[in-house]
């Protein structure tokens, strides 16, 4: 819920997690009431946005009191310097004990009388003592204002402690989020890229409607250098005004010496300037290769989350919704594309060209605009009244025609599905050369990274599978995100969970030949992975800082958040009772902005069953807690008890509760256990329930092709009897089910609640296995515990585990063939497969996979490999240095980018220790290696030992070049630190982990993605001191 929906600023009502992490805010200015008594600044009035604001209890924001205490951080860094047997600096002489033994004593007989000094001294201690101990008494119960320190008063309010501005005056706003007393009505942006300086100037016209009186207006501004303001109340006249700004917070402002009333329009215009962002958020630089080797400059945008600021003034939250004109200026060889269709193009005197794009039909939140200067070229089609085009640089446009189908199809089919037709005029999808994340959903204007947009003529089936997924998702938000938006990003859920859904669910109805199931369902698994930690967090939670809106990129807000969305699905009655509840959703907050009740409440109201099930509360137990439940079964008779309980890896510190959920539990038995009429319901609400099935009946198996987000736990006989099922007859169990069996019993192990030789023994029947969703989950299971015994040089072991995987899944991998295959299934099983085998130095594998690239070199790349075998193969020539070096070359000569990214795998799968040194380092400068690709290079070569060693001092070394090219809390930040730390297994790797990033303070300690790491750990350190005495006697 936004906090500003009830007026309240007070401190005590933050959420946990915001006043821990506000801990490590730079602290404001404060002014010395100690020194300059008189000098007092009056503040503002009050206005509806705040109603108190109480000083952090930890510390004085008055100068001049305590300033020879030690706080919190001096003791942690004085504790860490004796720990590495430092000598930490001599504190004053006010902290050193005055009762010495080594003080010399006087005679008892005499009583010299004490000299003028140390009576002072006497006096002033005194002073001192009585003084801090009446602060310490009173300041609990204590609000600073500028009356001084009074009592409490529930009735009048007390007056907020402000920040000083850069130019020395108070900043009228003390808070993250922005005011409620303005909202913007409308933008007019002028802009005027320079491409040859890398640098931009602007002008942003904000017509704005006062809903409370205020005195102020405070909006965000990042990196801005604004040379003029005007401000103009209605019709009158506009009159320069002073621009207040508060870094920290990327907050400017305006003070007026009489109040805005309710219900005035004004308009607000400022000039600026400011440098192209060399990272890749803002308005920012880029730059390619042509054929011809000409190096070639672009400029484009990327806003989400927080990130429109860097580009121009506005109010840059989610529910300050709005409509824009925007204008820019450019070179004649340039194109410029925004949001809107192209109105009209002006020439200019100095031979500059000034395009003008229409009004945006809609309202949107400033983080969806979107605009890019480059030299692309289009290919286009009219889809139901739209105007669907895909752009990208010209040398690359034969490689567009996919993604240009596809986006037509898909937007065919939202159009039908939602009911309501795609509101805008054109739609552009843009491949841009240098672009970190996936896709960016900017309405009717969508940005791509080339990779998941562009295929070859001649790619896989599985190549296309990512572009079709990537293009599914972000066209599921121009609905999802876009036309509903949530109100503030702790509900982000509510944009990449449905579009994530979505991606799914239309994949599966438009284009069935990619088989997409597999994947899905390979993502649930990894969501319930990262779910199953302490430091995981609840899908929609509370967010404050720039690095906590950062930090809710992750699986939780999108994988958890489509996952249980398909099993909200899976349990409603009738075929149609989901999609009439989101297309209600749709329809009753167009253009608005909402929380997540106001779509469970939507889907609460269509409900269309006899049983009038109450939406909201079953989906609050999935909202609101962070982790799932696990489920456990046991039967006596014809009774089967299934109780719940949270199922949380972590014992370390962690907070064991009394979660409960509402689960839709479904369950198939040995009498009927494929077809989906087979399924049965039974609704746990309570930690325990039970229902009668025959007595005859020999197993259960819950959680019928893991639809529901839970783990189920059998019990030995449990266990026992469906391995014996599977080893008897493989299909008696669909193959989604046998994955979530292998998937579960995984998890159950590092839990502890089953031994390792459990494990084991449903593994007995995989021989037998020939699909790709069990295959490729029992053999990534399997990987992950190989290389924690590899990285503890647990060789012996090492050698064992090998051996067990080639007996195991040798007869499936000897059946692969290395032509080209066009079922993705297949595709996806024999990828997984032989990408192992090779791995694991199969002979026949090794060999023909060597053959493949000498074929390639041979023929001048003429000869293809099979888009799903080039991974593999590339992996292997990268281990010969002669081969090593042709691809070397090959990677700075080909043009497609899928291939392009296989080979830079493999150039990262290399041993050589002067190799991985200079691939990381050509990664982070971005000349040879886009800085993008830094995540995948550091997560490839932290596979092998030699580049896992030197990715984890590689990001120690470089960690402030790295939050430069990557935001603090972002997603490929993520990445990096899982990659580096996640098979450590012992106490001295978590002492290093714990001391490098607690030392970093606001750069990064407080970090989720660190906790996580620290965990993670902890839980392998447990897994492998319980199993490793197991795995020598099992292996």
């Amino acid at each position: 819920m936004d906090p500003f929906d009830n007026n309240s600023t007070e401190r005590a009502n933050l959420p946990r997690n915001m006043i821990e992490n506000s801990m490590f805010e730079e602290e404001p200015d404060v002014v010395d009431l100690a020194k300059e008594p008189t000098a007092f600044p009056t503040f503002p009035s009050l206005d509806p946005d705040e109603v108190t604001y109480e000083p952090r209890s930890s510390r004085l924001l008055v100068r001049g009191l305590g300033e020879n205490d030690m706080d919190e951080d001096e003791e942690d860094c004085e504790s860490s310097a004796r720990l590495l047997g430092m000598s930490f600096m001599n504190r004053s002489s006010a902290h050193r004990s005055t009762s010495s033994p080594y003080t010399r004593q006087s005679p008892p007989s005499s009583c010299p009388r004490p000299s003028t000094r140390t009576i002072v001294v006497c006096v002033l201690f005194l002073v001192i003592v009585a003084s801090m101990t009446m602060v310490l008494y009173f300041l609990p119960g204590c609000t600073f204002t500028k009356t001084g320190c009074v009592k409490p008063n529930k009735t009048t309010p007390s007056e907020p402690v402000y920040p000083v501005s850069t130019n020395g005056e108070l900043f009228p706003w003390a808070q993250y989020r922005l005011p409620r007393s303005i909202r913007p009505l409308s933008y007019n942006l002028d802009l005027n890229p320079k491409l040859e300086d890398m640098t931009f100037s602007g002008r942003t016209v904000i017509k704005m409607s006062v809903l409370h009186n205020t005195k102020r207006i405070v909006l965000h501004s990042a990196s801005l250098n604004i040379s003029k303001a005007t401000f103009k109340l209605s019709d009158g006249e506009a009159k320069d005004v002073t621009i207040l700004e508060y870094k920290p917070r990327q907050q400017i402002a305006v003070k007026f010496s009489d109040e805005l009333k309710a219900g005035q329009f004004c308009v607000l215009t400022l000039d600026y300037s400011a440098s192209l962002s060399h990272s890749y958020s803002g308005f920012y630089n880029s730059s390619y290769s042509d054929k011809d080797g000409q190096r070639r400059v672009l400029a484009a945008t990327q806003f989400e989350p927080l990130s429109a600021r860097k580009a121009f003034p506005c109010f840059d939250e989610p529910d300050f919704k709005a409509t824009f004109v925007i204008k820019i200026t450019r070179k004649p060889n340039y194109t410029a594309l925004s949001n809107m269709p192209l109105a009209k193009t002006t020439q200019l005197p100095n031979g500059l060209m000034k395009d003008e794009f229409e009004k945006t039909s809609v309202n949107m939140s400033t983080y969806l605009v979107a605009f890019i200067v480059a030299n692309f070229t289009p290919i286009s089609k009219n889809v139901s009244g739209t105007l669907v085009s895909v752009y990208s640089v010209p040398e690359k446009k034969e490689h567009t025609d996919y993604a240009l189908d596809t986006a037509s199809k898909l937007l065919e089919f939202y159009n039908g599905f939602f009911e309501i037709n795609y509101p805008l005029k054109k739609l552009d999808l843009v491949a841009i050369p240098d672009f970190l994340a996936g896709a960016m959903e900017n309405w009717g204007l969508i940005t791509f990274r080339e990779t998941s947009l562009l295929v070859d003529k001649l790619s896989s089936p599985l190549e296309k599978q990512v572009v079709a997924s990537v293009v599914a998702h972000e066209l599921a938000h121009q609905w999802f995100g876009n036309l509903v938006t949530m109100s503030w990003w702790n509900d982000l859920w509510l944009n990449e969970g449905f579009a994530t859904y979505m991606q799914y669910t239309s994949l599966q109805a438009v284009f069935p030949q990619l088989d997409i199931g597999n994947l899905f369902l390979a993502v649930r698994f990894r969501a319930l992975d990262k779910d199953a930690l302490n430091s995981s967090h609840a899908v929609s939670t509370n967010v404050n800082t720039p690095e906590q809106v950062e930090e809710m990129f992750d699986s939780v807000s999108y994988e958890k958040g489509a996952s249980i969305l398909l099993m909200l699905n899976a349990f409603l009655p009738g075929d149609q009772q989901f999609r009439k509840g989101i297309i209600r959703y749709l329809r009753q907050f167009t253009g608005l902005n909402t929380n997540t009740d106001d779509l469970w409440n939507s889907l609460t109201q269509v409900d269309v069953s006899t049983q009038h099930l109450n939406v909201s509360e079953m989906m609050t137990s999935w909202t609101s807690q962070k982790g799932f439940p696990l489920v456990t079964v046991s039967r006596k008779g014809d009774e089967v008890t299934v109780t719940q309980e949270h199922f949380l890896l972590t014992s370390d510190n962690a907070t064991h509760t009394s979660s409960l959920w509402n689960i839709p539990v479904t369950y198939v038995n040995d009498s009927c256990s494929l077809a989906p009429e087979c399924k049965q319901v039974f609704t746990l609400k309570t930690e325990s329930g039970s229902f009668k099935q025959p007595e005859s009946i020999k197993w259960l198996k819950m959680n019928y092709k893991n639809t529901g987000f839970y783990i189920v736990h059998y019990g030995d006989e449990g266990w026992n009897a469906i391995g014996q099922a599977l080893s008897n007859n493989v299909s008696v169990l669909t193959q989604e089910d046998r994955a979530s069996l292998i998937h579960n019993i995984f998890a159950l192990s590092r839990l502890g609640r089953v031994s390792f030789d459990r494990v084991l023994n449903l593994l007995n029947y995989i021989s037998n296995e020939t699909e790709t969703s069990p295959v490729t989950e029992a053999l990534l299971q399997l990987n992950n515990i190989l290389q924690l015994l590899d990285k503890r040089q647990e060789q012996i072991l090492v050698a064992r585990m090998k051996n067990y995987i080639l007996q195991k899944f040798g007869s499936l991998m000897n059946k692969q063939t290395w032509e080209e295959e066009e079922n993705v299934s297949k595709q996806e099983l024999r990828s997984a497969l032989l990408e192992t085998a090779c791995n694991l130095n199969e002979e026949n594998c090794v060999q023909h996979a060597k053959a493949l690239f000498k074929q390639y070199v041979d023929s001048n790349g003429t000869s293809r490999i099979p888009g799903d075998l080039q991974q593999t193969v590339f992996n292997v020539a990268a281990q010969s240095n002669d081969d090593w070096e042709t691809l070397l070359t090959a990677y700075g000569q080909v043009n497609y980018n899928a291939e392009k990214r296989k080979m830079l795998r493999g150039l990262a799968s290399t041993h050589d220790a002067r190799r991985i040194v200079s691939i990381l380092l050509l990664s982070l400068s971005g000349d040879i290696i886009q800085t993008q690709e830094l995540p995948l290079v550091v997560n490839t070569l932290c596979k092998e030992i030699p580049g896992y060693l030197f990715a984890w001092d590689f990001v120690q070394e470089h960690w402030d070049k790295l939050i430069e090219k990557f935001p603090v809390g972002s997603f490929p930040l993520q990445a990096i630190i899982k990659s580096t730390t996640s098979q450590f297994s012992t106490q001295a790797h978590f002492d290093q982990v714990q001391c490098f990033f607690s030392g970093l303070k606001e750069r990064g300690s407080q970090m989720r993605s660190v906790q996580e790491a620290l965990e993670t750990i902890r839980l392998n350190q447990r897994w492998m001191n319980k199993n490793l005495s197991v795995l020598r006697k099992l292996l």
